[in-house]
């Protein structure tokens, strides 16, 4: 142990560190992997991203995952065992990409890994006074470790909810170390499974940074193709819903919850933002028998309209702030054309245009909480918000 100890000690003492950065999300499409190279910490932290890949997941890993997945009641046996099943399967795929990359694992500090969520069971969802905010992700880090030879930093969000928030978005933290500047407020958008945002004001602005989930994103227009276009993971470029037309009745249907009445920040997932979900408000709307392609555009357009209205609870009086998009929804050109709609205030934009990878950022994101965790200070994330912890995240799995 004190021989780990010690290389614990030497890579924190680093002025550059080479991290592995990993994201599983709630869409279930894959792993991404970036390698960076970071150097410093705290505010005045720069990053390059070295390599990346999404490494796809076969039906079998997805039919796997899915039978524990945003499920209230599982096979506890089978959760036990995907734990550690699902850390060899990402492992096998690291070791896979630093062969591809000739990179020596010997040569990489740290493994940043996010796992895979299967539950998310914020208070203000499951109503239960004597439980708090709560949520689970598997891929059992000193698995990960062990099959990788690299130390891994895993289980961010846990730190977060045990000092007060909902473990969720994250994002805040990594997206403030990135792109927060003195004289420039913008707003990152992040549109995976789930729609998230940060608000980063500027620096100098007496204004306050959000950041906060505010509904679906891909996921629930994901899920509606693979029930009903069976061959398909996702509506590629919009070719199915750009066919449909927009039915108002469903719209206001599915914008009729709870949530999004409900103050920032605050965190959602697949839990709430499911099929059930839409079949309720086919129901309440009369609109059981809509076409598949109506049933998608409507859909496409709720998601940027939830996007939209709580971006403008954030940016007040019509401030030109430019929106940079990140996630796999920047390459639905319809849900992009919804949201330059509903923004005409805004610049809508490719995240590429700061030098990130919209795909990898999310990743990115993980590795720069590892660098924190072992290489920043108490000082980093003070007074960001009373709603965000002023913590790090992580905990620390060694190879052996």
């Amino acid at each position: 142990m004190l021989s780990n100890i010690d290389k614990l000690h030497r890579i924190a003492n680093k002025s550059e560190r080479l991290i592995i950065g990993l994201m599983s999300g709630t869409s279930l499409d894959g792993l991404d992997i970036a390698l960076c190279a970071i150097t410093g910490n705290g505010p005045g932290t720069e990053i390059q991203l070295l390599h990346f890949e999404t490494i796809a997941y076969t039906a079998d890993f997805r039919s796997e995952v899915q039978t524990v997945f945003s499920k209230k009641q599982i096979d506890l046996e089978k959760l036990c065992m995907l734990n550690p099943w699902i850390a060899l399967q990402h492992a096998a795929m690291i070791n896979g990409c630093l062969r591809k990359w000739n990179i020596n694992k010997e040569d990489v500090d740290l493994i940043a890994s996010h796992g895979q969520t299967i539950y998310h069971a914020p208070q203000r969802r499951h109503q239960q006074n004597k439980f708090g905010n709560a949520t689970f992700q598997i891929g059992d880090a000193d698995h990960l470790a062990f099959a990788t030879g690299i130390i891994t930093i895993s289980d961010f969000r846990q730190k977060n909810i045990a000092a007060g928030g909902e473990g969720a978005p994250l994002a805040v933290y990594g997206d403030y170390l990135l792109f927060g500047k003195k004289n420039t407020a913008r707003v990152l958008l992040n549109v995976g499974g789930i729609a998230n945002f940060t608000y980063l004001p500027a620096i100098d602005a007496n204004e306050k940074l959000w950041c906060t989930d505010v509904g679906p994103g891909n996921g629930l227009m994901d899920a509606f193709v693979q029930l009903h276009f069976t061959s398909l993971n996702y509506d590629k470029d919009a070719a199915i819903a750009g066919t449909g037309t927009i039915h108002e009745a469903l719209l206001i249907a599915l914008k009729d919850d709870d949530f999004f009445k409900q103050p920032f920040p605050k965190t959602t997932g697949p839990e709430l933002f499911n099929l059930q979900y839409l079949q309720k408000a086919m129901l309440q709307s009369g609109t059981n028998n809509l076409s598949a392609e109506d049933t998608l555009a409507t859909l496409n357009k709720f998601t940027a309209d939830t996007i939209a209205s709580a971006i403008q609870l954030c940016v007040k009086n019509n401030q030109a702030v430019p929106v940079y998009v990140s996630g796999g929804g920047l390459h639905n050109p319809l849900l992009m054309q919804h949201l330059r709609e509903l923004l005409p205030a805004c610049d809508v934009r490719d995240i590429t245009e700061t030098g990130i990878n919209p795909d990898a950022k999310e990743a990115v994101l993980f590795a720069l909480l590892a660098n924190e965790c072992v290489g920043g200070n108490e000082q980093t994330f003070q007074g960001l918000s009373d709603e965000i912890p002023a913590v790090s995240m992580g905990k620390i799995s060694f190879p052996d």
